[in-house]
């Protein structure tokens, strides 16, 4: 049976442990790409599975088929009837109250309420109601109904959201609002089984500690998609890779750390099959071109007994005959199923020309009483040729806007910002802007390189963007693909002040983590803006926060 969502006019059942969420080869497609292919996974309860993948590979599609909202093309879905989903962004009309969103999630329970109201006051009437009342009070003790109001206060609070007032209507809040309102309805609920699209989305830090908390308690099943890093160390008890370029999806237990290790120990695995198959691959092509000089028939004939030494010849150029079969053989079999070259790493080759400004310890950038009106104070900022900058601070605080000022994007008053002759400044924006939306990133690259380097260093080579998209208008593509694509135009020409706004925003977990270890080697200045919590708690270098706009001193 596939999975449906619990109907909201009948009382809960006692409270248990909820069956498996299980899926069983679903595959699904929208018009002529496939973005599931026989995906099988298995969530018992207590599990708390994580899926992660590019954008696009399926996660938001694969919630829903489990959810029941949406049907798969192919496979079959088996779940709880009470199966819970969060949306990214919650669908609810504009018009409803936020506490209709709340009211929705625990109509069962409220009506539940009533029927321990109406056989209480039907007890003593006949045995019947005496049964009926006993087996409401055990339903209600079982789901802690008289606790109801005070957990609905508990959620909101934790979720950053208890000073709403829950009559206003959905479209005078903002979607982070509407969508922390969504969630503390959703665990308010207790359905059997829990399935959350991005839930840390629109969540500052406090909120998310206090959702890990509460899902690392979660006994029925958990499937969750998410981005935050961070999050799936702490919450997940598995993860699924959907990774459009394997076979399916492959499993892989514990958090994120977890992960990252067994993707190491696969790699090295897999440039270590490369090499020995490399090196066979060049043993048996040196063995089919020298093994017939090595055994050669060229002997001299003795006592002129020709017959003999035409007989002796005959074999020892069979002998050379079948070996050199028996190494094309094995040289044509191995060159068909040899695999792949692993794809390089993302790297930065170095700064070209003008290098030389980053020779000594003078200040690349000196910024000193700077203001944006209404958006931005820096009393005194200084960056040095090998700085390692992070900037945090809450949304709204200023930190693209500090970006910027750096690039020189955003005129400012005060002493102004100054900056050494010569300097190259790069900034990787949230929102990539492209002057024309026409050009294609195969250009774009080629523009960015000169026609004969980009020959020599296709842009596929970066594994940033697929063959398939080099010739697509940028304008076309995906947020991610186009920030991929600024990423790669600054790797081609790394400037000697690299500046990252919210670096990990869009792309794929794996590309993130690539992204901060070759920024620990890049051969310049590195500022970045983030709220990454991962990144976060892996960052070495300086650290500066800002408030309401106000830049405070490095840490």
């Amino acid at each position: 049976m596939r999975s449906v969502h619990s109907n909201p006019t009948s009382p809960p059942p006692i409270r248990r442990l909820s069956a498996a969420v299980v899926a069983e080869g679903v595959t699904h497609a929208y018009g002529d790409r496939r973005v599931l292919d026989g995906v099988a996974l298995t969530v018992a309860p207590g599990v708390r599975l994580g899926l992660i993948g590019e954008n696009g590979a399926g996660k938001s599609t694969l919630l829903r088929i489990l959810a029941g909202v949406e049907r798969p093309d192919e496979g079959t879905v088996h779940a709880p009837a009470a199966t819970g989903l969060l949306w990214q962004e919650a669908p609810v009309a504009g018009s409803a109250l936020l506490g209709d969103l709340v009211d929705a999630a625990i109509a069962p329970l409220r009506e539940l309420e009533r029927e321990l109201e109406s056989a209480a006051a039907a007890l003593g009437t006949s045995p019947d109601a005496d049964e009926r009342y006993a087996r409401a009070l055990e339903r209600a003790e079982a789901v802690d109904l008289w606790s109801l109001d005070a957990r609905r206060d508990e959620l909101l609070d934790g979720l950053g959201v208890g000073a709403l007032e829950l009559d206003r209507r959905v479209d005078t809040v903002s979607g982070g609002q509407r969508s922390r309102v969504a969630l503390a309805a959703l665990l308010l609920a207790q359905p059997d089984a829990l399935l959350l699209d991005e839930p840390t989305n629109h969540l500052d830090d406090a909120a998310v500690a206090f959702l890990a908390t509460r899902l690392r308690a979660w006994r029925g099943p958990l499937v969750f998609a998410s981005h935050d890093r961070a999050f799936l160390d702490e919450v997940a008890t598995d993860l699924l890779d959907i990774d459009p370029a394997r076979a399916g999806a492959t499993r892989y237990g514990g958090g994120y750390s977890d992960y990252l290790a067994a993707k190491a120990a696969e790699r090295a695995r897999w440039e270590q099959r490369f090499a020995e198959e490399e090196d066979e691959l060049e043993r048996l092509a040196d063995a089919v071109v020298t093994v017939a000089p090595a055994v050669s028939h060229n002997r001299v004939m003795r006592d002129r007994n020709k017959p003999a030494y035409d007989r002796h010849g005959g074999r020892v150029q069979k002998q050379i005959s079948r070996r050199v079969r028996n190494a094309q053989a094995r040289l044509d079999e191995l060159d068909a199923t040899r695999v792949a070259a692993p794809p390089p790493l993302l790297t930065f080759q170095g700064i070209p020309r003008g290098s030389q400004i980053l020779d000594d310890d003078e200040p690349l950038l000196r910024v000193h009483d700077a203001r944006v009106d209404g958006r931005l104070r820096v009393d005194e900022l200084k960056i040095a040729p090998d700085a390692r900058l992070l900037v945090t601070g809450p949304n709204g605080a200023g930190k693209s806007t500090l970006l910027s000022v750096l690039a020189g994007d955003l005129p400012v008053r005060g002493t102004a910002v100054r900056r050494r002759k010569g300097l190259r400044i790069g900034l990787l924006r949230q929102d990539v802007r492209w002057p024309d939306g026409a050009r294609t990133p195969r250009a774009l690259w080629e523009e960015r390189l000169g026609g004969e380097r980009a020959e020599r260093h296709p842009l596929t080579e970066l594994g940033l963007i697929a063959e398939r998209d080099l010739d697509r208008p940028v304008g076309r593509l995906s947020i991610g693909q186009q920030r991929r694509m600024a990423l790669a135009l600054v790797i081609a020409k790394p400037p000697h002040v690299f500046l990252l706004d919210e670096p990990t925003n869009h792309l794929s977990l794996g590309l993130a983590t690539e992204l901060e270890d070759a920024l620990g080697g890049y051969p310049g200045a590195v500022v970045i803006a983030s709220h990454d919590r991962w990144l976060r708690r892996r960052w070495h270098g300086a650290e500066v926060g800002l408030a309401g706009g106000v830049l405070g001193s490095a840490a």
